[in-house]
């Protein structure tokens, strides 16, 4: 109980604004780059263009485009890349308080002042504005399809339940799986079950990435009063968590191979990754140092998702 009223405590501080609204700071594009959270968009770039390629395989086939269009994949991609820096931006602005308190963030300039809320909460509509724009150009699917994206980051689980449930880590992940199925439906302007299945994969992949993330970080996190699964319930509750959600995934990417979309090369990446992701999240109950398995969980997880993206490219029907 004492706990539960800390986290009420404690939330009602976060939604105060930051001890830095009243300076006059101007910042330098290095800043600006650095509330983007650079290294997030690119990541995105490489699920985005699995998505259009396989959106534009589905395209073909239905006799809807001749060949790949290479400028609006590059509309789409940039138009995407845009909106997801919206939404990272707009998650420094909010999460400015938080960030103050963590080891690892208290350095971003919309924590230390570098730059003003004012001109971060602008900058991140600005790209918004932007980006959903090329997207329009694109598609109005696909443009839709960013705004729920950047909607689900900025006030679901940024505003609402980053501070204040444990879900945050699984709702919060709707963001994550849609810039895949952005770049299928700026392809083929559709949604049929190949672009469904890659959702459902990105979804079920978010929980235990972050999950091995907060492992790692949850003296951060419980600094922040931040109520991730590792702060509230401890690591073997979270890990417990992790291996459900692997165990989940694992099987939901062989559907892919099933619906004719890709090759028999990425069925044996996606069964052989699978096992050995289900081995690492079973080891963790037997690891001594849980912050050395977390690290290797953390790591595992992106080299999996990435592998099997390249594999959807290489192996597209």
């Amino acid at each position: 109980m004492e706990q539960q009223l800390s986290y009420a405590a404690s939330t009602n501080r976060a939604m105060e604004p930051g001890p830095f609204s009243e300076l006059n700071r101007t910042g330098t594009w290095r800043d600006y780059v650095t509330v983007t959270k650079l290294g997030i968009t690119v990541g995105n770039m490489i699920a985005v263009f699995a998505g259009y390629w396989l959106g534009t395989k589905t395209a073909i086939k239905a006799g809807m485009i001749p060949s790949l269009d290479i400028w609006t994949m590059i509309v789409a991609m940039v138009g995407t890349a845009l909106v997801i820096m919206a939404g990272t931006s707009l998650n420094n602005y909010i999460d400015r308080d938080l960030d103050q308190q963590m080891e690892r963030t208290r350095k971003r300039p919309s924590a230390t002042g570098a730059l003003t809320p004012r001109k971060v909460l602008i900058f991140g509509f600005v790209l918004a504005i932007l980006g959903t724009s090329m997207l329009l150009f694109v598609n109005v699917l696909t443009a839709v399809l960013g705004l729920a994206g950047l909607f689900v980051y900025v006030v679901v689980y940024t505003l609402w339940l980053k501070r204040t449930s444990t879900l945050s880590t699984v709702i919060g992940g709707i963001s994550g799986a849609i810039p895949p199925i952005m770049g299928y439906a700026a392809a083929s302007n559709t949604l049929d079950a190949s672009a469904w299945a890659v959702f459902a994969f990105m979804l079920l992949w978010q929980p235990p990435h972050t999950l091995a993330l907060a492992i790692r970080r949850v003296e951060d996190y419980r600094a922040a009063n931040i109520p991730l699964l590792p702060v509230v319930r401890g690591f073997e509750a979270t890990k417990r968590q992790s291996l459900r959600y692997v165990a989940a995934m694992v099987p939901v990417t062989f559907i892919l191979y099933g619906l004719g979309t890709v090759g028999f090369s990425y069925l044996i990446a996606a069964v052989v990754l699978g096992i050995g992701y289900l081995y690492i999240s079973v080891e963790a109950f037997y690891a001594k140092d849980d912050m050395k398995w977390a690290k290797k969980s953390f790591v595992y997880s992106l080299f999996y998702l990435i592998t099997l993206f390249v594999m959807m490219i290489v192996s597209a029907n």
